[in-house]
């Protein structure tokens, strides 16, 4: 099944809930500012958060107006071309050689899996990789990592549980270095985004990469479990604050009930998703397409 079949299966339920609502939207109102209050309410009820609702809708409101609309199509039409909008406000970052990816988040998003999977990516792009295995801290992590590089046939470097993960990064990226290799992935612990010392680490492992490999293009994506609505976005906006995200990585996209979370990430954090997880497999990860999501949503 193709990305956007995936996309299209797992939103199926929002897009018959926002299509029901909307059609009954037009039955019962004129267009006209009770037909606006209810439409942020159709989006908020698909976890789209308030703010994010507010702003579209006051967009839509604003087109409509300017072209005396009245039409249904129209204005869905109108609808998915803002929501894209929404999407695209963070510009996605265009990845360029030799780089290392650092991967943060909560515990049990998926950071390790989502790791393999993107090694996966890259080699089928004909590029060299090295994973790091930087989470020295979880039982079994270092394990369950070098499990996914055998199966995306790359290099990793490791240390014993326990080791200093900076030294891991250090490493990792002299190697990378001394053989030429095209991408260093960095697998971190999954930590509570309240906890400063563990924040503290991360940017300690940053400082790491900026001082022994300067020439590399380096980038910090957040690992989000998509099931968790907006929550996650909460969690992105702590870790914003503390590495200065380049881009996020939605896994369980397949599981969410809703998705409109999505739009509240990119429109109020302006950090763009890159990477979409929609299955269980080593393929089951593909570049993020605003439109399919759209198309998928409304």
């Amino acid at each position: 099944m193709s990305f956007f079949g995936k996309i299209r299966d797992a939103l199926k339920k929002t897009k018959d809930s926002v299509a029901h609502k909307m059609r009954q939207l037009f039955l019962k109102n004129k267009i006209g500012n009770e037909f606006y209050d209810e439409l942020e309410e159709i989006l908020i009820s698909a976890d789209v958060s308030v703010r994010t609702a507010e702003d579209v809708v006051d967009q839509v409101k604003e087109e409509a107006i300017g072209n005396k609309v009245k039409d249904e199509a129209f204005v869905i039409d109108l609808l998915k071309d803002i929501l894209e909008d929404t999407l695209n406000e963070a510009p996605v970052p265009e990845i360029t050689y030799p780089c290392v990816i650092m991967f943060v988040g909560v515990n049990g998003v998926g950071k390790t899996t989502t790791i393999g999977k993107v090694a996966n990516y890259f080699v089928r792009k004909k590029k060299s990789v090295t994973v790091a295995a930087a989470d020295t801290f979880r039982a079994a992590a270092i394990d369950q990592l070098n499990v996914w590089a055998d199966r995306a046939k790359v290099r990793i470097v490791k240390h014993e549980e326990g080791s200093d993960p900076s030294a891991v990064v250090y490493d990792a990226v002299s190697s990378a270095k001394a053989k030429g290799t095209d991408v260093v992935l960095v697998d971190t612990a999954g930590r509570l985004h309240v906890k400063d010392n563990l924040m503290n680490e991360l940017k300690k492992m940053d400082r790491v990469v900026l001082r022994e490999y300067p020439e590399a293009a380096f980038y910090k994506f957040l690992v989000l479990d998509a099931t968790t609505g907006q929550n996650a976005v909460n969690q992105a906006r702590v870790f914003n604050e503390a590495v200065d995200l380049d881009g996020i990585v939605l896994t369980k996209l397949d599981g969410t009930a809703k998705g409109g979370f999505v739009f509240s990430l990119c429109g109020e954090l302006n950090v763009p998703v890159v990477f979409a997880g929609v299955g269980e497999k080593m393929e089951d990860l593909e570049l993020f397409d605003a439109e399919q999501f759209v198309e998928g949503f409304v």
